[in-house]
């Protein structure tokens, strides 16, 4: 049924169940498995070293992420093809996804208050409404 999935990962506890599902997924139907990673700069940085310092401090953490995915898939048999990008987490997934061809997009659950859901709203609900694929959200 899907031939290629992409599952998004932030390193949240949601995105691990949401990779371990992709996971099983993609071995299941056969499917190629991307993950992409976001990377949030700071919208208003101090000065230029402060955007060097938290662009440095963000490859680190995407790098061992990236690793761990890569051979949790691995042990199940799968080879997990990761990206990493720059910007707002809903607009740069929604890219990907559309620009990837992807049919399906995992995402994780991360739960707030009703009320912080209901004034802010989540990343998940609007990768829902935004993305041009499938959306599987994984609790």
């Amino acid at each position: 049924m899907f031939r290629k999935i992409l599952v998004a990962n932030d390193g949240s506890e949601g995105a691990a169940r949401a990779l371990s599902a992709a996971v099983k997924l993609a071995k299941e139907q056969g499917a190629d498995l991307h993950m992409i990673s976001v990377e949030e700069l700071p919208r208003f940085a101090a000065s230029v070293d402060e955007l060097i310092e938290e662009k440095s401090e963000a490859n680190h953490v995407y790098e061992a992420l990236t690793r761990r995915a890569v051979a949790q898939a691995q042990a199940q048999g799968v080879n997990l093809t990761p990206h990493v990008a720059v910007g707002h987490p809903v607009t740069a997934i929604s890219d990907c996804v559309a620009s990837g061809g992807f049919d399906l997009l995992v995402v994780g659950f991360m739960g707030h208050s009703a009320l912080y859901n209901r004034l802010i709203g989540s990343t998940t609900d609007r990768l829902v409404e935004h993305a041009p694929s499938a959306v599987l959200v994984i609790k």
